[in-house]
């Protein structure tokens, strides 16, 4: 595939790099002339200049590009750039540094494919390796819903319950559900929920606590609760 990334910054660098291990074709647009000595001296095609100018995108191929990653730190110029691609029929994915808001995000996530936070994401798998493998934050959906996946430990409560016994919260939603060792899939109601199992819920941040209480059980709870007074969540 082909992909455009705005800003060959930290983010935008090491998601090229990340791009072109995989075997695409990846063109930087980028501003800063060191940053740009820098891809180039990294063997990356890099056009230099402001990546929310149309010549400049159809320089870097936008019309032929499967995707354009627009990754500064500058929003407004961000968004300029994936309107631009979206004309051209791109996938469109937009970085955003502020703190997460609501507003924010309605803001922009109507108009384009993806917004991501890059800071956010970074905290997300620092919490990931806090907790264990017990829990994983996959995504945060808007203001104070996650997606997590979640492991049945030994001190489940549930651990023996089928699907169909198993009762969350109300403001909690099972998305998938996958036995030890195999691929994540729609849950269906006989199955039994075991040590090693995971399953993927929606959740309300004021009852992923509950929600790991029933999954996972005590010690993992009180792991994790000690991890978010930490400051990490």
């Amino acid at each position: 595939m082909r992909f455009v990334i705005i800003g060959a910054g930290r983010v935008g660098l090491r998601t090229a790099r990340v791009l072109r291990e995989e075997g695409h074709e990846v063109t930087l647009i980028e501003r800063d002339e060191a940053k740009v000595r820098r891809a180039r001296n990294q063997e990356f095609t890099v056009v230099h200049g402001d990546g929310s100018r149309e010549e400049l995108l159809r320089e870097a191929g936008v019309e032929e590009a499967d995707a354009v990653g627009a990754l500064t730190g500058d929003l407004n110029a961000n968004f300029a750039a994936c309107m631009i691609a979206k004309h051209h029929a791109c996938r469109t994915i937009m970085r955003i540094d502020e703190d997460y808001r609501e507003e924010i995000y309605r803001k922009y996530a109507d108009e384009v494919d993806e917004v991501i936070y890059p800071e956010r994401l970074g905290a997300m798998g620092a919490k990931n390796a806090l907790l264990g493998g017990t829990i994983r934050a996959i995504a945060d959906i808007a203001q104070h819903l996650q997606v997590v996946e979640l492991t049945i430990t030994d001190d489940a409560p549930v651990r023996g319950y089928t699907i169909s016994e198993l009762q969350l919260p109300a403001d909690a939603t099972m998305l998938a559900f996958g036995k030890r060792g195999e691929p994540l899939e729609i849950p269906t109601p006989d199955e039994s929920l075991e040590t090693g199992d995971r399953l993927v819920v929606l959740a309300d941040f004021a009852v992923l606590s509950d929600v790991r209480q029933i999954l996972v059980g005590n010690s993992a709870t009180n792991a994790i609760a000690n991890a978010e007074r930490g400051g990490v969540n």
